[in-house]
Formats: C-alpha cells, sequence, structure tokens
C-alpha cells in the first residue's frame, strides 16, 4: 500500500470532470485522505477513491480474519414472521368494540374499525394506539371523553368596525374614547 502525504497526488473521482483523474492531496485525517484538488480542472473536494476500488477489507478478508483470530462469528436468530391471522387466532372478534377515539384502549385488545377492519393493538402510547390491521399499523388517538370543562373554551374576537388601513378609525361609541390625564373628570349635577 502506498503511503500518501499532503502535496502528494493521488487518484481520485472528480466530481466535477465525472472521471477518475490525478488530484493533488490537499488535507489528511491520520492516514486518511479527507480533501483533493482536480490537476485537470483545479477544483475542489472531497476525497473520493476511484469507482471498484475501496479502503476497507472485503468481507470474505473480514471473515478469514474473524476465523483465524478464533472468535466464533455471531450467528444472527432467525427471523419469525408471524401472519395477521395467526395474530387474531383465539381471541374474541365476534365482540370485538367498534373503534371510536373516545374509548380507551388497551394492548392486544381486537377493535373494528369502520375504514380499516378488523385491528390488534400493538402499542399504547397515552392518548395514542398503534392498531395493527390486516394491511398495515395505523397510530391512532383513543381515550378523548373528555367532556366540555377539559376542552379549552374558545372566544372569538369581538366585531369592530374596520376602515381602510391607512386610515385610523374614530373609536365607536361601544369602546370607551381615551381621556387625556391633564382633562378633568366630568362633572356631577
Amino acid at each position: 500500500m502506498a503511503t500518501h502525504k499532503v502535496g502528494g497526488e493521488v487518484d481520485a473521482f472528480c466530481t466535477r470532470c465525472k472521471l477518475t483523474l490525478a488530484h493533488t492531496i490537499l488535507a489528511m485525517v491520520g492516514t486518511k485522505i479527507v480533501r483533493v484538488r482536480c490537476n485537470t480542472c483545479g477544483g475542489d473536494h472531497v476525497y473520493r477513491s476511484a469507482p471498484g476500488t475501496t479502503d476497507r477489507p472485503s468481507a470474505s478478508s473480514r471473515s478469514t480474519t474473524a476465523r483465524s483470530a478464533g472468535t466464533p462469528r455471531a450467528e444472527r436468530p432467525e427471523k419469525v414472521v408471524i401472519s395477521f391471522e395467526e395474530q387474531l387466532a383465539g381471541k374474541d372478534i365476534a365482540n370485538a368494540p367498534k373503534y371510536s377515539p373516545k374509548d380507551a384502549y388497551q394492548l392486544d385488545q381486537v377493535i373494528q374499525h369502520p375504514t380499516f377492519g378488523l385491528g390488534l393493538v400493538t402499542a399504547v402510547r397515552g392518548d395514542k394506539v398503534d392498531i395493527a390491521f390486516k394491511s398495515e399499523t395505523k397510530t391512532l388517538v383513543h381515550g378523548r371523553s373528555g367532556g366540555p370543562a377539559e376542552r379549552p373554551a374558545f372566544h372569538p374576537p369581538s366585531a369592530r368596525s374596520t376602515g381602510p388601513a391607512d386610515k385610523p378609525v374614530a373609536p365607536s361609541t361601544t369602546e370607551a374614547a381615551p381621556t387625556s390625564p391633564t382633562s378633568a373628570p366630568p362633572a356631577e349635577e
């Protein structure tokens, strides 16, 4: 393997020329080339090795290195896929409640949704539930049966007569006219 240094040359893929050309090394981190300048177009860019070459060890060399070191390669457990029908097996499908955002649901409960059909609650997170349907898993709300006391009151802004934006509007009779601090209060009779 060749030893590279800043100011030396290396073949790299030029992002501007779209070719593998000679480049001058501008920056390195340890033994890794980081930034290069194309000798053809003069463009500076991140170092990209020539396509088809890599500085990573191949899979075959990694496996032989692991075997030679005496460490057994960890076997991955086989993935088990359980079909939707198998998940619903043994559940009471006939008495599945209809979905409503007002009702609260529990884990492994069967739900009848008007659009998605039968579903199984797979996760409960606060006021949301993940329900696995035959086609996909959906996140829906639940337990929102709060009465009017729990909901914030909505107060729309009061209607005022407004004129053109560039002209001041005279105060209406319903609004209090501003008083200046020097004016005397009205006299009572």
